[in-house]
């Protein structure tokens, strides 16, 4: 509650004298709550000079006018308000910060910081190796993410500097999990988690100490943290593929081209794309579809082309399995959704491997509407901002004049016939 007497505050707190309180809290804010100095209000009107008259109790008859802070200090507290100018404006809005005092222990904390990172490297068996000081200068110009506490901070590149000490050690011999360094160094098996700062900063430790550059993607990260000899996990994520049917004798190879001739589905994770050969026959041609309704309905009709689903937006996986079958020669044909975020995803899929639109143009969009309507299937409306589809102009005015969203599921039919 404010000390001011209601009837004061009322007054202080009127149009005429707003300007000069936001000029004194913005002084006293920066010079250290110091009632010194003096502010200048030009272009006053005849309200504000009113007002000022009475509270400074003189005249003043210009359009500018100059008050010394230790006056204003004086005269507010023999005044009806009986208190000081740092009581008065905290009275009238909220409390004052010293913003000066919040520089320096901002600056305090900030040395507090790099000299912990600077001991605990001093003090771990990497001291005085090259890449370290490289490693340390980095931190510091790229400095801590926001909303991290100083205490987080230390913490945080405490732990940075046990798993590097843990990896780069010239004694250590065979792989660790991640999940188990991360339980190790922080008590968490996310702790290591891509996107975590405590991540970036090893990974980035371990591309200086290899002398290699950071890399930009999942697969990137995942091949990085293999050169320091750590396993990432490569069995959690999978894609769902169909009909793979790959040449070679192995037997990740033999197993696939087992279950297609089952017409069975299959999910590969990152491991299993690690080993396995994925040679296609030549001029093999891989459909790619959104929605795992559609291998599912492939399989059930005993489908012979090979598929690929990218479960919504294609994750790592999906894109390693895509790059890894481009590389032997592949060609693609992309199906997905009729909605917008369903183009964009195509949109991706098609510039990234110059995948042919599958039963994806304007044409296609109108017929499977108009048939939709014709069977009484209920419209879902086609919300979101419009998206040029990158194969056909036609498609996005087409979509925002019929203004109705159709899945995959709307054309499974046609689909399922071009794969058997």
């Amino acid at each position: 509650m404010s000390a001011l007497p209601a009837a004061t505050r009322d007054w202080l707190a009127g149009p005429g004298l707003a300007r000069l309180w936001g000029a004194v809290r913005k002084r006293l804010e920066g010079n250290g709550v110091q009632c010194t100095g003096s502010l200048r209000l030009t272009a006053v009107s005849s309200q504000e000079r009113n007002d000022l008259s009475l509270l400074l109790g003189k005249p003043l008859t210009g359009t500018a006018v100059t008050v010394r802070l230790d006056a204003l200090d004086e005269r507010l507290r023999t005044s009806a308000a009986g208190l000081g100018l740092r009581e008065v404006l905290e009275g009238l809005g909220p409390p004052l910060t010293d913003r000066r005092a919040a520089r320096e222990d901002g600056a305090a904390q900030r040395r507090h910081v790099w000299s912990s990172l600077t001991s605990s490297l001093d003090a771990s068996p990497l001291a005085g190796q090259e890449w370290t000081r490289q490693w340390s200068d980095v931190l510091r110009r790229t400095g801590v993410p926001r909303g991290v506490t100083p205490e987080a901070t230390v913490r945080t590149l405490q732990q940075a500097v046990q798993v590097l000490t843990v990896l780069l050690d010239p004694k250590r011999t065979g792989t660790r999990g991640r999940g188990e360094l991360a339980a190790t160094a922080t008590g968490s098996a996310h702790g290591l988690d891509d996107g975590t700062w405590l991540a970036r900063l090893v990974q980035r430790g371990i591309a200086l100490a290899h002398d290699t550059e950071i890399p930009g993607n999942a697969a990137g990260r995942r091949a990085l943290w293999r050169l320091a000899s750590v396993t990432p996990d490569e069995v959690s994520s999978t894609v769902l593929t169909y009909g793979l049917r790959p040449v070679g004798e192995g037997w990740r190879e033999r197993s696939l081209r087992e279950r297609a001739a089952h017409h069975a589905e299959t999910h590969l994770t990152p491991r299993d794309l690690l080993d396995v050969h994925l040679q296609l026959p030549a001029g093999a041609v891989v459909h790619i579809c959104e929605n795992p309704r559609v291998v599912e309905a492939a399989a059930d009709a005993a489908c012979a082309k090979p598929l690929v689903c990218t479960s919504g937006s294609a994750a790592t996986v999906v894109l390693t399995l895509l790059d890894a079958l481009a590389v032997t020669g592949c060609r693609f044909a992309y199906h997905g959704d009729f909605d917008w975020p369903g183009i964009t995803l195509a949109n991706r899929i098609i510039r990234r491997y110059e995948a042919l639109p599958w039963r994806m143009g304007a044409e296609d969009y109108e017929r499977l509407a108009a048939a939709s309507q014709a069977e009484d299937v209920p419209q879902l409306p086609l919300g979101g901002s419009p998206v040029d589809a990158d194969w056909d102009p036609g498609l996005a005015p087409a979509m925002t004049a019929l203004g109705v969203a159709l899945h995959e599921e709307a054309t499974l039919d046609l689909l399922v016939r071009d794969l058997s």
